[in-house]
């Protein structure tokens, strides 16, 4: 080996080498080494900056705090980077993709699902659920039947997959035509149609079925796209740190059974719609509510006073007269022995009754598990308000021997329908319930806490317009937030440009 070595390289041949690679090095040099165009490594995240729009179920301020699936997830994510996080919504898609390419923000959590032109321009992350694309009409009117039957119009908003799926129907449907709006948003289009302003528009299935609960008008007609997945949308470039650690969050995150949860807390109550009842209830609040509001507000302590209205409205309609065959009375439908037990004498009486009831739904709070959590409490309570806590307790059992969790609502509300069956109700120490009605009665509640929260925001939005020298924001505000968790109280509200 030496000896092969040498005679490949001895001296007249190291002569001839080095004069080949002087030659070589020369030719090169005008272009100087200042003039290699070489990235230049990308610092340390310092906090995490991410583009959302608002939305239900995205990201809103409900009054208690903020709100959403992409807001809790990115949160969360914060929180698994160790970083603060600066959530900023943008008026439209345009300027939330300007943002991510320009490095304004790291990431886009938005609800928005994967493309073809999505992927072409940005990394898209793993999926957080899955949504359908439905063309959504107006009560009252006729139900398409085809994209070739359309009589009217159809808007859709710009930048948006429905763009996308337009322009591919338009293959197949030459004269089909559609108009992109920038100045509005998703649920200003729904606001429109329920009003009867515009003939057709697209939305997602989650935001169909959010928005009926306070546009009951709305109807979903064809089905344009199903199974799509709802991605977070990060840089081309730069981005391969940030996408392995998100990565590897949302394995965490999966197996900790946090999507699950927050699919159920986002879009497990509002899947059954009922017109009438919606309609009344908006009515309800109209009319009735205003005669009670302060007392909700006066009682609930801690609670939430629109979870208290909403309980009282499953269980009376906001009735103080309101009677039972069982014996339950009053706006809060109390039994004899629970009123006196929180130390109510007259039923019938509407704020006794709002005293009474919040009394015993915070009793019932404080002696649920501790291994359930906070934010998932109020569920069980109110399904023990209305079966018992000893049926929730024995629920609790059977998801346990089920392997589910007995402290996750969404497992619990899977396994409460079997108290009705006698193969799993014999096994129990109270029997028998109807623990599909108990599903039933705290989904309700969740979806008229949910209306009362957006007419709440509504009013509240009404009221900052309405103020001189206020104008409602034309420019993205970012929310700061401390990256310690979901649960964390903002560090600065957004500001609105005087």
């Amino acid at each position: 080996m030496n000896k092969f070595t040498y005679s490949l390289f001895g001296p007249s041949r190291s002569r001839w080498l080095a004069l080949l690679l002087c030659s070589l090095l020369s030719a090169c040099q005008p272009a100087g080494i200042e003039d290699i165009d070489l990235a230049p490594p990308q610092p340390p995240l310092v906090e995490l900056r991410v583009g959302t729009l608002y939305g239900p179920q995205i990201f809103m301020n409900s009054g208690q705090g903020f709100s959403g699936f992409d807001y809790e997830m990115a949160s969360r994510f914060a929180e698994y980077l160790h970083l603060p996080m600066t959530m900023t919504p943008y008026p439209s898609r345009s300027e939330l993709y300007q943002a991510l390419k320009t490095g304004e923000i790291d990431i886009i959590a938005a609800g928005m699902s994967k493309t073809v032109s999505r992927e072409e321009q940005f990394r898209l992350g793993p999926p957080l659920y899955k949504v359908n694309q439905v063309l959504v009409y107006r009560e009252g009117l006729p139900p398409p039947q085809a994209i070739d039957q359309l009589e009217g119009s159809i808007a859709v908003i710009a930048d948006s997959a429905f763009v996308d799926t337009l322009t591919q129907l338009q293959q197949d449907h030459p004269k089909l035509l559609w108009e992109q709006v920038y100045d509005k948003d998703n649920e200003e289009l729904l606001t429109m149609i329920a009003n009867g302003e515009l003939d057709y528009t697209i939305t997602d299935s989650t935001s169909l079925q959010i928005n009926r609960r306070y546009l009951p008008e709305l109807r979903d007609g064809m089905l344009l796209e199903q199974g799509l997945d709802v991605v977070w949308l990060l840089a081309p470039q730069d981005s391969d740190t940030l996408m392995s650690q998100l990565l590897a969050f949302w394995h965490s995150e999966q197996r900790a059974g946090t999507l699950a949860h927050l699919n159920e807390k986002y879009f497990g109550h509002v899947k059954r719609f009922d017109y009438v009842d919606t309609r009344a209830f908006i009515r309800a609040i109209d009319r009735v509510l205003p005669r009670y509001r302060k007392l909700f507000e006066s009682y609930a302590g801690t609670l939430d006073w629109r979870k208290l209205a909403a309980t009282s409205y499953q269980e009376s309609h906001w009735d103080p007269n309101a009677r039972s065959p069982t014996g339950v009375r009053g706006m809060m439908m109390l039994t004899m022995p629970t009123a006196k037990r929180v130390g109510i004498s007259n039923r019938l009486d509407a704020e006794q009754s709002i005293r009474g009831g919040a009394i015993y739904l915070a009793d019932i709070m404080d002696r649920l598990p501790d291994s359930i959590p906070e934010n998932q409490r109020i569920w069980f309570a109110l399904a023990s308000y209305n079966i018992g806590m000893g049926h929730v307790e024995d629920a609790r059992k059977l998801a346990e021997q089920m392997d589910l969790n007995p402290s996750a609502w969404r497992d619990i509300k899977k396994v409460l329908p079997l108290l009705q069956k006698r193969k799993y109700y014999q096994q129990t120490r109270y029997g028998y319930a109807r623990g599909s009605e108990a599903v039933h009665y705290v989904d309700s509640i969740r979806r008229y806490y949910d209306t009362l929260v957006w007419i709440d925001n509504q009013e509240r939005h009404l009221e900052v317009t309405a103020q001189p020298g206020i104008l409602t924001p034309a420019e993205p505000q970012p929310v700061a937030l401390s990256g310690d968790g979901p649960n964390e109280v903002p560090l600065a509200e957004p500001k609105l440009p005087r």
